[in-house]
């Protein structure tokens, strides 16, 4: 297989494994909307780490496989693609994507489907796809221009040009660097403590603030307050608020379904 998940303490890593530069063909974006599935249904993943190994997180889709599809074989196919992609962005958890090496093309475009961005001082970011006479397919027109607004997205589009690390920061494509030998640790730092949190809680707040940034913002708080008010019913909501009362801030050990 080239995507394997990968279980433990609660945080479920998903792994691309297609050497040398984990090339994104068809069968491995459909692994990747299988996994994300199952990462979504299973009760003991609470947060999930995109993680391509050390080298390379993803130097985007197979060319080879893309230059024999014409016209009619895209349309068929494109749906498919975002599909694989967007599987990741709804995964009703916490998501960190650990990049490093290079995250191109569809890589830079899985690697905006998480919800945060760890990256590697090695790492080199980028949407070429304009040197191959395209645009992004993959959902990076849309997530690239959210992320970091209009005017960035079309600078990386239009050129397609590489960015480092130092300047993805910069543009907010990631929230933060780190040595290339850390990078997947302090991934599963992050995830790992919000997998300790109150699962329902953050799959609200996730879903209030995706769903709300697609929106008007009177929808967006009417998502909010009723996503605010039905956490009420919770068990987590209780121990939340008994522990901040009786313990103070902070001290809350949240519910944690058995894994299986």
């Amino acid at each position: 297989m080239t995507v394997h998940l990968e279980v433990s303490e609660g945080v479920g890593t998903l792994r691309l494994d297609r050497p040398p530069m984990n090339a994104l063909d068809i069968s491995t974006q459909d692994r990747i909307r299988e996994l994300a599935e199952e990462a979504t249904r299973r009760e003991d993943v609470r947060a999930v780490v995109l993680w391509g190994g050390e080298k390379v997180f993803a130097a985007g889709a197979d060319i080879k496989e893309m230059r024999d599809m014409d016209h009619a074989a895209m349309v068929a196919r494109s749906r498919g693609l975002q599909d694989s992609f967007t599987a990741v962005a709804r995964i009703p958890k916490p998501v960190v994507a650990a990049v490093a090496g290079y995250a191109l093309g569809g890589g830079c475009e899985l690697a905006l489907c998480a919800d945060f961005r760890i990256a590697a001082d090695n790492a080199k970011l980028g949407q070429p796809e304009i040197l191959l006479g395209l645009i992004p397919g993959a959902g990076g027109t849309q997530r690239l221009a959210r992320l970091v607004g209009p005017s960035k997205a079309k600078d990386l589009i239009f050129t397609g040009r590489q960015v480092k690390a130092d300047e993805a920061l910069a543009l907010g494509l990631v929230d933060r660097v780190v040595p290339a030998a850390e990078v997947y640790e302090r991934a599963l730092e992050w995830a790992t403590r919000l997998a300790a949190g109150p699962a329902l809680a953050l799959r609200a707040a996730k879903e209030a603030v995706d769903t709300g940034l697609e929106t008007d913002i009177d929808t967006g708080l009417a998502i909010e307050r009723n996503w605010f008010a039905g956490l009420f019913a919770t068990e987590d909501r209780e121990i939340g608020m008994r522990s901040f009362v009786e313990d103070g801030p902070g001290k809350a050990k949240f519910v944690r379904p058995s894994a299986g």
